[in-house]
């Protein structure tokens, strides 16, 4: 398309006319929506940036500016993004190069700040080939293992029958345990069925003790403001009408990513998790979800969860690792302080977590 218009809009678009335009596209998230950007960063601290072809959306990025003083200097994040896989279309490999330079152009050489992108695109996959050629002048951030996203990841366009039987036979067993007990789920993205999910995490939350960077209640509110077409799935796993066992779960365009999941003290031994997931597994296929990301691992950490969560035969996979780039000294230095800090932090949480013997994977920030 030689003659095509190509326009880059910044800041024109209203959360309501984003929720809209990110219902358009595949590779959607949650980390993307308006919702989870107001109530975690602030809706001041959000910058948007649209990417149109002759009037007609093409690709978009949500990124929270940081800025420490009134002074032209600071950070803009990125996380998960930018989207452009329209539903339905074939990619126009030009679509991605036009956004990473807009990117650049925008927020690294205009407004002079540290740019921060945390890819959502897993290593192998066709999609980290065409982020990695699309963003070839900014700049791979030299991580450790540990700063790497790391899940299973399930692809479940097979039929259930199949992957049923891929599941470990232990897990499979436990499932079939699950399902003789009688138990009942109930499923929603409501207020009523979240607040019974957080009941349920605060009684496991006093019995383990444990520390951890994930805010339930914040959860709640990015819920309250979602538009219907991009709620949380919330399932509770009920035992004679007692709450026993919860997940939350985000699903939108052709993924879903597992992000909480909890056990009441009186569903100890009722192997509801079990019953949770098979039952999400069969509810995002019905409404054409693709894959399945389980939300992270850390086996040394946390390995209970980990083989939890093995027991599923997703692919074990991690995230590729950040991009940054900018043209400013004094941005990059106070960015690098900032992330050396938040490292620190998270190395301290991990550790603080193995001394009381219990291990939370990560939260993504």
């Amino acid at each position: 398309m030689s003659n095509s218009v190509w326009q880059v809009e910044v800041d024109r678009a209203t959360p309501v006319e984003w929720s809209r335009m990110l219902d358009l596209f595949d590779d959607a998230n949650i980390y993307q929506t308006a919702a989870y950007g107001s109530v975690r960063w602030g809706e001041r601290s959000l910058s948007r940036l649209v990417l149109k072809r002759d009037n007609e959306v093409m690709g978009m990025a949500q990124l929270r500016i940081i800025r420490p003083t009134p002074l032209k200097f600071g950070m803009a994040y990125l996380r998960w993004g930018p989207l452009w896989e329209r539903r339905c279309r074939t990619l126009d490999p030009e679509v991605p190069i036009r956004l990473a330079a807009a990117i650049e152009e925008e927020y690294s050489k205009t407004r002079k700040l540290f740019v921060s992108i945390l890819p959502n695109a897993f290593t192998g996959s066709p999609r980290a080939e065409v982020f990695q050629s699309a963003f070839s002048k900014f700049v791979r951030d030299a991580n450790g293992p540990g700063d790497i996203y790391r899940t299973f990841l399930m692809d479940i366009s097979p039929p259930l029958e199949e992957l049923r039987s891929k599941l470990d036979a232990k897990w499979r067993n436990k499932l079939k345990g699950s399902e003789k007990n009688n138990l009942t789920v109930i499923s929603g993205n409501g207020r009523e069925e979240y607040r019974t999910f957080s009941e349920i995490y605060s009684q496991m939350r006093r019995r383990k003790a444990f520390q951890t960077t994930v805010d339930v209640d914040e959860f709640g509110r990015i819920q309250e403001a979602l538009p219907e077409s991009q709620r949380l799935r919330v399932l509770i796993c009920q035992n004679e009408g007692v709450p026993v066992a919860g997940l939350v779960a985000s699903a939108m365009g052709e993924s879903a990513i597992y992000l909480l999941g909890a056990t009441s003290d009186a569903g100890l031994n009722s192997k509801g998790a079990y019953l949770l997931q098979w039952t999400l597994i069969s509810w995002l296929k019905k409404h054409g979800i693709k894959s399945y990301d389980l939300g992270g691992i850390d086996p040394e950490g946390n390995p209970g969860v980990h083989y939890f969560k093995r027991g599923l035969s997703g692919v074990d996979i991690c995230q590729i690792s950040p991009f940054f780039v900018s043209e400013s000294v004094v941005s990059s230095g106070v960015a690098m302080i900032g992330l050396g800090i938040q490292r620190t932090l998270h190395f301290s949480l991990g550790a603080l977590n193995r001394g009381h013997f219990i291990k939370q994977p990560a939260a993504r920030s």
